[in-house]
């Protein structure tokens, strides 16, 4: 059996969609089971579907508008860079009304629920592939993987938004009387949950570079802080879930192939970008073809 896992990773996943969508349409992979977590939550229904240039076109639109419906910070753009600040009044508006987190991610939900169709989840559902996200519950501190063959239509739709809300800047859901957020605070890349469904072969897009290109700028004030750290506590549970995919793998003799970006895309995944994500779409294409044939993918290493 075959598996397609996507790593959590923000806008990144511009990229991962442009390596499944050369897997899945070039080199004819046929997967049984789609793993994904965050991001990787969000593309997994249509690849599933075989539905490419629809996904495509979702994310080479969408911008920060179409995900938060309350956006907890400001983009500044100085000299060809992004920077990001604390947007007072919302985040304080929010703290007066009692919410638990800086932002909220309603706008996401409408957009997932729009891009899937009934019928296209209940094609699925009757098909003989696996869609399977990755959630935390935070109330009893474990991590859950949610199976589009396990619930119904509204169900599955509010699991794929919850695996995608990267808390506290997006929303914290309470559902079945817990309190859910992004999967990646636990699972970022779920290798190990792909072999345990029964995979012998999986590929695996990771949305970061293999090897660390940078250091992290002096954080400017509070927010930068909270993103730097949130960044630098995934980057471990990150090694630690491939470290821990590889072993399991080994223990099973399965195969995995790994697909990193080759170069730092960005270094603050919650900025949507329609050009920057099309491009990234493309690039990513292009480097799973270059992978497949063994060349080098020709791209500057340079942070767009």
């Amino acid at each position: 059996m075959k598996a397609l896992v996507i790593s959590g990773g923000g806008s990144k996943g511009a990229f991962a969609g442009g390596v499944a969508q050369f897997l899945i349409e070039e080199a004819k992979r046929d997967y049984d089971i789609f793993v994904g977590t965050s991001t990787g939550s969000l593309l997994l229904s249509h690849l599933a579907l075989g539905k490419v240039d629809k996904i495509k076109e979702i994310y080479s639109s969408v911008d920060q508008d179409s995900i938060f419906n309350s956006c907890p910070f400001k983009i500044e753009r100085k000299h060809g860079s992004e920077f990001i600040s604390i947007n007072h009044w919302n985040v304080v508006r929010r703290f007066l009304k009692g919410k638990k987190t800086f932002g909220e991610s309603e706008n996401l939900r409408e957009l997932i629920r729009s891009s899937i169709s009934y019928r296209e989840f209940d094609t699925l559902k009757q098909g003989s592939k696996d869609v399977v996200v990755t959630v935390s519950n935070l109330s009893l501190n474990q991590i859950e993987y949610k199976s589009i063959r396990d619930y119904d239509y509204d169900e599955f739709l509010d699991w794929i938004w919850i695996s995608a809300n990267y808390t506290p800047f997006m929303s914290l859901v309470r559902k079945n009387g817990c309190e859910y957020a992004d999967g990646g605070l636990g699972s970022i890349v779920p290798i190990e949950e792909a072999i345990k469904r029964g995979a012998t072969e999986v590929d695996v897009v990771v949305l970061r570079t293999e090897v660390s290109y940078y250091n992290r700028m002096p954080s400017r004030n509070p927010f930068e802080l909270i993103t730097n750290m949130f960044g630098f506590v995934l980057d471990r549970i990150e090694n630690q879930n491939i470290r821990i995919g590889k072993l399991v793998a080994n223990h099973h003799d399965a195969i995995i192939n790994l697909y990193y970006t080759p170069a730092v895309l960005t270094t603050n995944s919650l900025i949507f970008d329609k050009e920057k994500m099309t491009r990234w779409w493309k690039r990513g294409y292009l480097y799973a073809r270059n992978k497949q044939t063994d060349e080098m993918p020709i791209e500057p290493d340079l942070q767009e």
